[in-house]
């Protein structure tokens, strides 16, 4: 996921989007409890967008406050 890809959606699909994330990586930190994790680098790539995705609701608050 770009961040470019993320400015041109609205707040709410952003946070519709940074729930559906986090509900994975919570799935995910379960497979790797149990060794059913097979792709780790899944997890490094949700954290990530989950940080973009911060980033860009951040940055349109503070247009939006402006």
């Amino acid at each position: 996921m770009l961040a470019s890809e993320l400015k041109t959606k609205t707040p709410d699909q952003l946070r519709d989007q940074l729930v559906a994330l986090k509900k994975e990586a919570f799935n995910l930190r379960f497979q790797q409890a149990t060794g059913q994790l097979e792709n780790t680098a899944r997890m490094r790539n949700i954290r990530k967008d989950v940080a973009r995705i911060h980033t860009v609701l951040t940055q349109k608050a503070a247009e939006a406050a402006k």
